[in-house]
């Protein structure tokens, strides 16, 4: 795995890309890929962990959604 920072994915990647013999120039255009889907995998990471932290809230009954306020105001 790696690490779940942004671009955390990158020396893995390298050193895969590497070992199966691509070439130095085919991993610099991979790597200005990989920004793009590298804020996809993020995403979905974070949208998983959140799930998940509401269904297990869910199933131990100490979840209220009564009790999130609609009214927050998001920081500037």
């Amino acid at each position: 795995g790696a690490a779940g920072v942004p671009g955390g994915s990158l020396p893995l990647l390298m050193v895969v890309l590497g070992s199966v013999g691509v070439p130095p120039e085919g991993i610099g255009v991979v790597l200005g890929v990989d920004r793009i889907l590298d804020m996809c995998r993020t995403t979905v990471n974070v949208v998983g962990d959140l799930t998940a932290a509401v269904y297990v809230a869910r199933t131990e009954t100490e979840w209220d959604p009564r009790s999130v306020s609609s009214d927050v105001k998001l920081a500037a």
